[in-house]
């Protein structure tokens, strides 16, 4: 008999082994019958600083995602376009905003990257991205004027000082014409503010945070880029592409005409399709009766986000697009 209680008992226990090795939690990040593949419960989306564009949109898609599509998206700060490539090269994140020319460079290993980053995939390009050169000093009209001015090119690291570089080697100019100093956009804005410093580079899109914050204690002007200058850049750097930041934006004496990159989410291919599919979906099928929610809802258009080339897309945005009628490429 006590043979028999013995063999029972460990019986019992080997099952119970087998039924605790076979449970995996809500909280587990990964599927262990699909190693490597991130599980839709819990996605990282490293977005931007708490001042700007890609801050505000990005958390506002995060919570839809997570109420709607059954996909639950945390929302983090991000601290600009090339940490957020490494944030998903490094496994902090899963999903990121980056500027389309940053996540070129990324991909093929140039500018701010000494070798290239294939890791993660094109989901969507949202909108444009203006480059914003703002200033409360009157006497700054045109890009020349910036030359011996304090100007903020931007956080270290980020996307914005190529802008600024580009921009000023349109006009025959080096940072070295200028006084940089380097700082996130809501900083600059302080800057401004408090009168340390005379102009500011801000890519986002407009209207951006720090710059209708600023707006409402200070006179806000953009300097302008003129038609020869602008197509001197595209030619040479044709990720660019000629926009106008209306004068009702910011309240400004005229319209702004500048140069815009396009805001566009990355996603680690390790993100399943199924997933990709439903960001998508909820994303794009819901863009019109969200504006409200926020007004970058009323720029998404399904031509804009197939339009990268740069680099493949996601195989659950090339699933989403298909339904639409559009092909893009998938790797």
């Amino acid at each position: 008999m006590k043979k028999i209680i013995s063999v029972l008992l460990a019986l019992t226990f080997v099952l119970f082994c087998f039924a605790s090795c076979g449970e995996k939690t809500n909280n587990d990040p990964t599927d262990s019958a699909n190693p490597g593949t991130t599980s839709s419960e819990n996605l990282r989306f490293v977005t931007g600083g708490e001042s700007g564009t890609y801050y505000a949109f990005g958390s506002v898609i995060a919570q839809h995602a997570t109420s709607n599509a059954g996909i639950k998206i945390t929302g983090i700060v991000g601290a600009g376009s090339k940490s957020n490539v490494f944030e998903l090269e490094d496994g902090n994140a899963e999903l990121a905003f980056c500027q389309s020319d940053v996540m070129a460079y990324a991909y093929n290993g140039t500018n701010l990257f000494d070798k290239p980053v294939t890791c993660f995939s094109t989901l969507a390009a949202l909108y444009t991205e203006q480059v914003q050169i703002v200033t409360v000093d009157p006497t700054i009209k045109t890009v020349a004027d910036l030359k011996g001015k304090n100007v903020s090119i931007g956080a270290s690291g980020s996307g914005v000082y190529f802008n600024a570089v580009d921009i000023l080697d349109a006009y025959g100019m080096t940072v070295d014409d200028i006084k940089p100093t380097y700082q996130s956009f809501g900083d600059s804005a302080d800057a401004l503010k408090d009168g340390k410093i005379d102009a500011a580079f801000i890519v986002a899109g407009a209207p951006t945070v720090a710059v209708t914050d600023l707006a409402t204690t200070k006179t806000v002007s953009l300097v302008s880029l003129d038609e020869e200058h602008i197509n001197a850049l595209i030619k040479k750097s044709p990720y660019y592409s000629k926009c106008t930041i209306s004068k009702d934006v910011y309240k400004t004496a005229e319209d702004t005409v500048t140069v815009g990159v396009g805001a566009v989410i990355l996603v680690k291919d390790s993100v399943s399709e199924d997933t990709v599919y439903k960001i998508c979906k909820d994303i794009f099928d819901n863009a019109e009766s969200l504006v409200t929610n926020h007004a970058k809802y009323g720029e998404l258009s399904l031509e804009f986000a197939s339009s990268v080339k740069s680099v493949p897309y996601h195989a659950g945005a090339v699933k989403y697009f298909a339904e639409k009628g559009i092909t893009v490429a998938g790797k």
